[in-house]
Parts: C-alpha cells; sequence; structure tokens
C-alpha cells in the first residue's frame, strides 16, 4: 500500500520561488514502513504529516506493507533501490544488514542530537554493534507474567519474587483447581518467550546473548540448567494441556473463564483480555521472578526501529527524520497512539494505563533488554528452536535428542 504525502501546494510555492531566484526545488524522502494494523498505520501517517509540516522544503513518499512480507524482501530492497529510512529490528536481527554493509552508521547522529545521547541509554545497547549505532527505536514493549488477580486473592496468594515463591504459587492453584499457566504453543513463538525468561533469569543477558549470537552451544550446561527449570516449571505449575492446538488468542479462553491464572506474554494482549470480558481489577501484571539470587534482572522488550540504508539517496534528509522520530513529542504521541511505551525516557506514557505504568517501572530499572528469540537468532536457527521448545514442553524426556539437534542446525547457520 502507498501513502504519499507530497503537501502539492507547498511543493508549487517552492518551485515558483525556485524559478524567481534559482534556488533548487523541495529535496526529497522515501520511507518504507511495515505494519498496516489500523492503530500502527496511523501513528506512521500522522508522524510523516507532522515532519512535512516541521520540514516543508521535504517532499515525503511514505511505503507502507505487510510485515510479514517485509521480512521477505528487506535484503532485496536494501541492495537495489533502497529507500532513504526503513524499519527493521534491533539486537542481533540487525548484525546480518550491518555486518554486510547495508545500514549506515549512524553514531554521529546519536553523539550530535541531546535526545538520542542522553534519553535511550535503557535500549542503546540493542542499537549498537561494534561499538557504534545504527538506528533510532521508536516503540517496544514489556513482556512478562499477566496474572488474574481475582483468583490469586480467593485463592490467598500473592505476586511471587523468587523461583520458589511462584512455583509455591502454583501448588497453591492447582490445590484450588486451577491450571497455573495458560499458553498457546500452536504457532511456536509463545513458548520462546517461556525459554527467553527461563535462560534470562538463570544465566543472564551475556549467555542468553551469546546463545542467540551462536557462541555457545544449546548443549551447553548452562543452557540445560535453563531446561531444568522449565521442566521443574511443567511439572510444578503446568500449562493447559491443549497448548499444542491453541494459537495465543485461544489460549486467552482458559485465562478469561478462569481455568488458567498466569500466562508469560506480551503487553499487547491486553486489549484481547478486555475484549475476553476481563476488567482491569481482574488482571494485573508482574515480573518474571528471580531464579538465580542477585543475577541482574533483564527483561524481554522487543523493540522497533527505523534505519538508514548504506545505499539512501538523502542521506541528511533522513538523518532530519530520525532526529525527529527520536524527539520526545513524537515518542510520545506515537506510543499513546497504539498503546506500547517511548524508548525515549524523557517521553511522557499513558497515566491512566497500569500496564503501560508497570512497564515503563520493569524496563526502566532492566539491566538488559532482549528482543525476543526470534528476533535475536537468525531465522533458520529460530524455526528449529522453537519447534525444540514446542517439543520439549510436550515431551521433556526429548531433552538430549532435542538439544544436540540445535547444536548442528547452530553449526548450519552461524
Amino acid at each position: 500500500m502507498l501513502n504519499r504525502f507530497n503537501l502539492r501546494k507547498i511543493a508549487q510555492c517552492v518551485a515558483l520561488s525556485s524559478l524567481v531566484s534559482g534556488t533548487a526545488v523541495a529535496s526529497e524522502l522515501v520511507i518504507t514502513f511495515d505494519d498496516l494494523n489500523p492503530d500502527k498505520k496511523l501513528a506512521f501517517e500522522s508522524a510523516v504529516e507532522a515532519f512535512t509540516r516541521a520540514h516543508p522544503d521535504i517532499t515525503v513518499t511514505a511505503n507502507n506493507g505487510d510485515r510479514e512480507a517485509h521480512k521477505s524482501t528487506i535484503r532485496n530492497a536494501l541492495q537495489n533501490d533502497a529507500p532513504d529510512v526503513i524499519t527493521w529490528y534491533p539486537g542481533n536481527r540487525m548484525g546480518p544488514f550491518v555486518d554486510a554493509g547495508l545500514f549506515m552508521d549512524i553514531s554521529d547522529l546519536w553523539s550530535s542530537d541531546e535526545n538520542l545521547s542522553s534519553n535511550f541509554n535503557a535500549i542503546k545497547p540493542t542499537m549498537t554493534r561494534d561499538g557504534k549505532q545504527w538506528g533510532v527505536p521508536y516503540s517496544y514493549y514489556q513482556w512478562g507474567v499477566y496474572y488474574r488477580k481475582d483468583i490469586y486473592d480467593k485463592v490467598g496468594i500473592s505476586e511471587p519474587k523468587t523461583w520458589d515463591e511462584l512455583l509455591s504459587n502454583c501448588d497453591a492453584l492447582k490445590e484450588a483447581g486451577v491450571t497455573p499457566f495458560t499458553i498457546g504453543t500452536k504457532f511456536l513463538w509463545t513458548a520462546a518467550g517461556v525459554f527467553d525468561y527461563l535462560n534470562l533469569r538463570t544465566n543472564g543477558y551475556e549467555v542468553h546473548n551469546d546463545l542467540t549470537a551462536g557462541k555457545i552451544k544449546y548443549t551447553d550446561e548452562r543452557i540445560r540448567n535453563t531446561f531444568a527449570k522449565w521442566e521443574e516449571m511443567l511439572d510444578r505449575c503446568s500449562f493447559v494441556s491443549t497448548h499444542a492446538t491453541m494459537s495465543w488468542q485461544d489460549a486467552i479462553s482458559p485465562f478469561a473463564n478462569g481455568d488458567a491464572a498466569m500466562y508469560v506474554m506480551g503487553n499487547f494482549s491486553v486489549g484481547q483480555y478486555k475484549e475476553a470480558g476481563l476488567t482491569d481489577d481482574q488482571i494485573d501484571f508482574f515480573q518474571f521472578p528471580e531464579i538465580t539470587p542477585g543475577l541482574p534482572r533483564a527483561e524481554e522488550a522487543p523493540a522497533d526501529a527505523f534505519f538508514i540504508p548504506a545505499k539512501a539517496k538523502n542521506v541528511e534528509n533522513a538523518k532530519k527524520f530520525l532526529a525527529f522520530v527520536a524527539s520526545v513529542g513524537t515518542q510520545t504521541a506515537w506510543n499513546k497512539a497504539i498503546g506500547q511505551l517511548p524508548p525515549n525516557a524523557k517521553a511522557l506514557i499513558n497515566e491512566d494505563d497500569k500496564f503501560i505504568v508497570k512497564g515503563m517501572e520493569t524496563l526502566s530499572t532492566a539491566s538488559g533488554l532482549a528482543q525476543f528469540y526470534d528476533r535475536d537468532a537468525p531465522a533458520a536457527m529460530a524455526k528449529a528452536g522453537m519447534e525444540g521448545f514446542q517439543k520439549f514442553m510436550l515431551d521433556p524426556s526429548a531433552l538430549d535428542e532435542i538439544l544436540e539437534n540445535l547444536d548442528k542446525v547452530q553449526a548450519e547457520v552461524y
């Protein structure tokens, strides 16, 4: 889908002026976005309109398309007729394009722009590779444990801070006839969210990143320890038995009807809980509990960002747009519109939304921000890994076979 914001009257005035003064006509900027969901689409279009008002000398062409199609076509776009600005993901997912010289180093923008240098400290590491910065994030959101507070209150338990407290809560819930966790693993990625948190809490941010970067094996004893905790979770806590046949939306049903009390999920799910009939008084959120005592607490916080392709034709205009995206006003308006969190620490949030407030508290104190397994790992590795995670949830006795297979895939992919 193509959206054009040419501001013809302004362009005509600039063109007429150029005939008189001999100056150049308005410069250009081409942007490729990748989200057709109504709220995301509107937020992007509103930002582009605001940018064109602030820079009437720049004629903006804004292209928006399907996200899954974008994943398949971005490399070709970067190698050929590249736009000036394009959306992609931070962390390891940007790595191949950075290493191939397809993204532009914008460290100069990070060092010179006050909004970036001082307000994006929490997420800066995910935008950094080889000591340089490669993009500007416009939005992110927290993962964690969403739970039925009314069920917790009825059973007489409270938010767990530690692994043992979580297991104790699970025991109490099962005794009350409630399955502790819901999940739908039909499309695999939900299991990756559970794995990520277990690994982050067992081994920490660096080990987790080394695994998804292919630097340590899945048969490494540290990763085996993660799966040992997962097996304990499967045994003491348990998930809904039909999870392999359900999507993440399907898995909301047992959560909504009270058959299950917790869901490891991202904040985008809150609207679905409410559509299922739950109220703010019935649902709440807590950080995934501590497993290894004293380990710095990293969080899952998938982010979306803008990058400048190395073959961009209008680099200065592209940097102006990225600086505009980084500004407090843009970050505030964009994320209020889509119900997510602004990476700019000085941007305002919707303080009437308790999940947004708790999300900001969670991420602002995190020791590191993981981008989610299927973003942090290369596509082929992520596919095999998530298949293995689901298989393990169905049959923990297959662990050795699963880990050895993942080592083989890792050796082929990296």
